[in-house]
């Protein structure tokens, strides 16, 4: 599962810049035409190979805004990544 912003999102930017990947939009650019933050699933890798938790989630002011069900379980991360916590070795 990728991370998920949902409608407690207050707009601050606080989590587009700390978006490793680029996969989160504002609210401008969000496909659902929601006034809030969206985090494109095909883009979102949880962070992982990059910071121990999702970035935006640790950046964000706003409790329970950034949700997702456990690091690592992203389509991503379970096709080019090995477990949560493995080493990566290029």
């Amino acid at each position: 599962m990728a991370v998920l912003i949902t409608d407690t999102c207050i707009s601050c930017d606080a989590c587009l810049d700390e978006c490793p990947v680029g996969a989160i939009v504002d609210n401008d650019d969000n496909p659902s035409g929601e006034d809030i933050y969206y985090v494109y699933k095909d883009k979102c890798v949880e962070c992982v190979g990059h910071n121990d938790a999702p970035a935006c989630a640790d950046a964000c002011p706003t409790e329970g805004c950034i949700v997702w069900d456990e690091v690592g379980s992203s389509k991503i991360e379970k096709e080019d990544r090995g477990e949560v916590g493995e080493a990566v070795i290029d």
